[in-house]
């Protein structure tokens, strides 16, 4: 198994937005592209990635194959990677060991373990959502660190066809609100109101690996797991959270 992506740089960012919730998990290999799906230790977030056989320069898989890694591990390695550095991952199954190689002013090569996962795959979540919102991750960006300021979680929802970011505390409380203009908030298609509680570390991670002009989407329903999802170069990337239910 060889893969060679012409550029280092997305799947350096792909591996930092995955590692931030995720400390191990496996890859899946086959003729689609590369792939994984992972939950966090306290099961509350859930991560869907996959970047497509077209993405790379050489693909060659001939057949399925699954690889363990420590994630924190390999985006320790992949932060030595220069953004233009043509990167080339092989699996050594008789080693039992992944081979990653930067080829830029000098070639570099590490060598890691792969880990035995044994995980059940996972489906993604079955929602009927209420809300789908398409707009510039630096306007949930924003909000998210304006909420920062007043709690640890934060109300993410749709109010009269307008995109609501709310907190509150006893410090005080934010209301930040978003009405659809093309520029920042792209698409706003709601068939009731929804709004929902989460906690806002989790969202603030997987906000980290977009660029502030990337257009991301988030789906929302009352009382139901967020999606929020967007692109690292060809990676598509998509998170699940489950919301803090309010007794």
């Amino acid at each position: 198994m060889k893969l060679v992506l012409e550029k280092a740089g997305d799947f350096q960012k792909s591996i930092d937005a995955i590692a931030v919730l995720i400390d191990e998990a496996e890859f899946i290999l086959d003729e689609k592209g590369l792939a994984l799906k992972a939950t966090d230790p306290s099961q509350i977030s859930m991560i869907d990635f996959f970047l497509e056989k077209a993405a790379f320069k050489e693909f060659d898989v001939k057949e399925k194959a699954k690889i363990g890694l420590d994630l924190d591990y390999l985006r320790q390695i992949m932060s030595r990677a220069k953004a233009d550095d043509e990167l080339t991952i092989e699996l050594d199954s008789d080693q039992n060991r992944l081979n990653v190689k930067f080829k830029g002013a000098s070639t570099r090569k590490f060598n890691l373990p792969l880990i035995d996962i044994s995980t059940a795959e996972l489906p993604n979540p079955k929602i009927e959502f209420d809300a789908e919102v398409k707009l510039l991750a630096s306007v949930l960006q924003d909000a998210l660190k304006d909420a920062a300021l007043v709690s640890s979680h934060v109300s993410i929802g749709i109010e009269a066809n307008k995109f609501i970011v709310r907190a509150d505390s006893s410090k005080g409380n934010l209301d930040s609100v978003t009405e659809k203009d093309k520029k920042y908030l792209i698409e706003l298609n709601a068939k009731k109101d929804a709004m929902s509680m989460f906690p806002l570390d989790y969202l603030q991670d997987m906000l980290k690996a977009a660029q502030s002009a990337t257009e991301i989407q988030v789906n929302l329903k009352a009382n139901a797991p967020i999606e929020i999802s967007y692109e690292i170069g060809k990676a598509k990337i998509k998170y699940f959270l489950a919301p803090r239910i309010e007794s």
